[in-house]
């Protein structure tokens, strides 16, 4: 055998080798396996394909952790799958709405008492701004009862019902908006969120980051009210679609979202985060194989916009 043909099988086994300690070694590894899981701020979060209903990413996403105003997608939720709801119904403000943001120092939609608003803008008045005025208004409009407190207390039970409906063993609800001890599980919010969106009415709503529309004032004339949309994912990174935000104490800066680009769309929820947005923004990325987290510059708020 000559020397050449030596010198070339060499070559070979020394190449054949080679490659098969590359393929062992844990940069490789990671390369065949995908992109690293983010790292999160969220002391909990969640990310689904809704295209395919696969779970992408879960950080404690079964723990139970206070929701805050993420409750009002249930709360619309109910209003929405009501048999034979009317948008267009009249429902005039009372000033215990008004009162009830006062008590419990609550994000508001400012609706003024004696106007008469449609359920329609009721919900964006609940999802945009998150207005627990318009969250009570509508709690008091599809509750049934005597009074006030009895169509409320019967609202959340069908909230509580709905939950049970969706298989959210998790998921309980004290209130209409949000602001006592709501609770539910990463996981159980993405599967809320998920229902929510298949309405075209609560989609139309969540993803746009501006509301203008006029209303019959108590003094017979047009009342206009603007609101802006409390989510600053939505016009900050590409294909957002949605959903709520959420903020309290106990509950800390929470975030459900949801986006679409190139056919998939992914759903996700991080709760009690020191950068929710960051945070969501890094689970699309994962989700969609994308870098634009690290650019990411925030849509801000008007002056005087309300903060959730």
């Amino acid at each position: 055998m000559t020397s050449r043909v030596l010198t070339l099988r060499k070559a070979a086994v020394a190449t054949v080798a080679a490659g098969a300690l590359l393929a062992l070694t844990p940069l490789a590894a990671q390369a065949a396996a995908g992109p690293a899981a983010p790292t999160l701020a969220a002391k909990g979060a969640s990310l689904v394909n809704s295209t395919s209903g696969e779970t992408l990413y879960g950080k404690d996403a079964d723990t139970v952790r206070p929701m805050a105003s993420t409750a009002k997608i249930m709360t619309a939720t109910v209003v929405l799958d009501t048999k034979g709801v009317n948008l267009d119904q009249q429902v005039v403000v009372q000033q215990k709405y008004r009162d009830y943001v006062t008590a419990h120092s609550a994000s508001t939609a400012d609706l003024q008492t004696g106007d008469k608003l449609t359920v329609r803008q009721l919900l964006y008045a609940s999802l945009l701004p998150s207005g627990a005025d318009a969250a009570y208004a509508l709690a008091d409009t599809f509750g049934t009862g005597a009074d006030s407190t009895a169509r409320t207390a019967s609202f959340i039970q069908k909230m509580n019902t709905k939950a049970n409906e969706l298989q959210l063993d998790k998921t309980e609800f004290e209130s209409f908006d949000g602001v006592k001890a709501d609770r539910s599980t990463p996981a159980e919010l993405a599967q809320l969120a998920q229902h929510a969106m298949q309405n075209d009415t609560f989609r139309t709503v969540v993803k746009s980051t501006q509301y203008k529309g006029d209303a019959p004032a108590a003094n017979g004339r047009i009342r206009t009210y603007t609101w802006h949309n409390t989510n600053q994912l939505l016009g900050s990174y590409d294909g957002v679609i949605g959903i709520k935000t959420g903020t309290t104490t106990p509950a800390g800066d929470c975030l459900v979202f949801a986006a679409t680009r190139g056919g998939k769309t992914l759903v996700g929820t991080v709760l009690n985060s020191t950068d929710r947005y960051g945070d969501a923004a890094k689970l699309l990325d994962y989700g969609f194989g994308t870098d634009a987290a690290e650019n990411m510059k925030l849509r801000k708020l008007p002056a005087g916009a309300q903060q959730d």
